[in-house]
């Protein structure tokens, strides 16, 4: 077993400074020993039997069980050494890690099948945690999505404000008292937006308990409950006509066997003159499956999307595409400012659940932003729209309702729009 285990980890780490002791007490060295050195301990011969046959699942699995021990480093640390050493993924070219993502994309459709109750469930299994989960890491406004980082310098707070100014500008808010559907609207902090710097009506919908009672709350609480009202609605249920509709961070959890019936949707509720934008995450090459980890105990039922896979429903819909961007390394940047965040407060987290649970939010941090700085993940943003003149013909109009955003910002004070802590307690 340790021989087997010594050979695969060696085809992996083949630079860095990884020192591995395994369950018989003994331990070896890999990689070129330059770098931050990381020693990472088997404490069971099952967590050995585990990574030799399903790393991908495995080894989050056994790390939040405390059969794998981080002994110097962390985890962002290891996957580093990890995902640096192996670029092309050789791991994942075995046979028999090749027969097992063989075996869950044909039970992918069984996976993703998200009808409304399921996707109910699905929601509340991660957005229904405690608010003060959510406090130790995320941003004041309670932004649970890739932010836009303007500049190296920005800070967290600074680009998920510029996240929102982006998608604002993206919609093409020509005038105040345009009404505007948000699917999935979290915490309501782009609703919020909306409504404070462009004036606009704003219904937003979601299926948790939890981001619905504190949605209204803000919205309550900065006079705004008559412009922006919120819903426990499932996006298909909805069936009033809107002038904007805006997605962000939704979409992933829609499920590949109801993008038809999703996009058909978005055309019946967007008014001919209307304009869409979708921010979702996308992996950058072929279709595939969700990481088994994040699908068994972060995110059930979700699935991050080739753009061929979007592109077909789109089109079947009867939408047009009017524009699209790539988001690279914002993810990354933004699960790592979480990640710092959540692990200076852990402590706290623990207290909230339970070591098992920091562990195993440890791993779903560290691996989300290992995916999108060394593997396939990024940000696709969509614009759509029934009629291909409904945004002006070049891109400049972007950038000048951004420069117009941020002074509106300036002039008003962007705080009114974050999120209240009291709203939390």
């Amino acid at each position: 077993m340790h021989a087997l285990l010594h050979k695969f980890i060696s085809t992996i780490i083949r630079r860095g400074n990884l020192t591995v002791t395994f369950s018989n007490g003994k331990s070896r060295h890999y990689g070129g020993g330059h770098g931050k050195p990381v020693h990472i301990r088997f404490n069971t011969k099952r967590a050995e039997r585990g990574i030799l046959g399903n790393p991908e699942f495995y080894l989050g699995h056994y790390y939040a069980e405390g059969e794998i021990d981080l002994v110097q480093g962390d985890m962002y640390d290891f996957l580093e050494a990890v995902f640096t050493g192996d670029p092309g993924g050789e791991f994942q070219q075995r046979p028999w890690m090749k027969a097992i993502a063989a075996l869950r994309y044909k039970l992918r459709h069984f996976k993703e099948f998200n009808v409304a109750d399921r996707s109910r469930r699905n929601v509340q299994h991660h957005y229904d945690l405690t608010g003060a989960l959510y406090d130790l890491f995320l941003d004041k406004d309670r932004q649970y999505s890739c932010a836009y980082f303007e500049t190296k310098d920005a800070d967290l707070e600074e680009a998920q404000l510029a996240k929102k100014r982006h998608i604002a500008a993206k919609m093409a808010m020509t005038r105040p008292g345009l009404s505007v559907l948000d699917i999935g609207c979290g915490w309501g902090g782009m609703a919020l937006y909306l409504a404070r710097f462009l004036g606009a009506s704003v219904k937003g919908v979601t299926l948790s308990d939890e981001q619905l009672t504190i949605a209204r709350k803000r919205a309550e609480d900065v006079g705004f409950a008559e412009r922006v009202r919120f819903e426990l609605e499932d996006y298909r249920h909805v069936q009033e006509q809107f002038d904007r509709l805006v997605s962000v961070g939704m979409f992933e959890h829609v499920g590949r066997p109801f993008y038809d019936q999703y996009f058909q949707q978005c055309a019946k509720l967007l008014k001919k003159d209307g304009v869409m934008l979708l921010h979702t995450i996308g992996r950058t090459d072929v279709p595939a499956t969700t990481n088994a980890f994040i699908e068994k105990y972060i995110f059930p039922g979700g699935y991050i999307p080739a753009l061929s896979e979007v592109m077909p429903a789109i089109e079947r819909s009867g939408l047009k595409i009017t524009d699209i961007e790539i988001l690279r390394l914002h993810y990354a940047e933004t699960l790592k400012a979480w990640r710092e965040r959540f692990m200076a407060r852990r402590d706290e987290a623990k207290g909230l659940y339970d070591e098992r649970f920091c562990r195993m939010w440890e791993f779903y941090l560290a691996g989300s932003e290992s995916a999108f700085r060394w593997q396939n993940l990024v940000i696709f943003q969509i614009q759509l729209a029934h009629d291909q003149q409904a945004v002006p013909l070049t891109r400049d109009y972007i950038h000048e309702a951004e420069a117009c955003l941020r002074a509106i910002e300036q002039r008003q004070g962007e705080g009114v729009a974050r999120f209240p802590q009291a709203a939390a307690e």
